[in-house]
């Protein structure tokens, strides 16, 4: 089973997808690495020998960064966006879209699930 920083690759998935489940590699990237590293995109992680993935290992850790440290980075900055209460730090504080979208309706994915509240008219009682 191939392992580059710390992620277990699936071996039945092409070289070319199975560096996809690495955080901070996408198709582009790992289409990127093949070329350079000269790997056939088309090779199972499985068959992939151990000269290669230790090629792709080295260029992974010099060129990108990926998993554990992206990972803190990337927070970092939300982090530092809340300290100077930038716009962009209180949506990320009040879990709302960033990017100017709108949330009268939508924004399902960031608001969580759609809480019924009534329909705002009262009933008045019979006596």
């Amino acid at each position: 089973m191939a392992r580059i920083a710390g992620i277990n690759l699936p071996n039945d998935k092409r070289i070319e997808i199975a560096l996809t489940y690495l955080f901070g590699i996408g198709l582009s990237h790992s289409q990127k690495i093949c070329t350079e590293l000269k790997i056939d995109p088309n090779t199972r992680a499985k068959d992939v020998n151990e000269a290669d993935l230790e090629k792709i290992r080295q260029y992974i850790s010099k060129t990108y960064r990926v998993e554990g440290d992206l990972r803190t980075e990337i927070s970092q900055n939300i982090k530092r966006l809340k300290e100077i209460n930038s716009y962009r730090g209180l949506r990320h504080g009040h879990n709302l879209p960033v990017h100017g979208q709108r949330t009268k309706t939508n924004a399902r994915t960031k608001r969580g699930k759609k809480v019924t509240m009534g329909s705002g008219r009262r009933t008045v009682e019979k006596k």
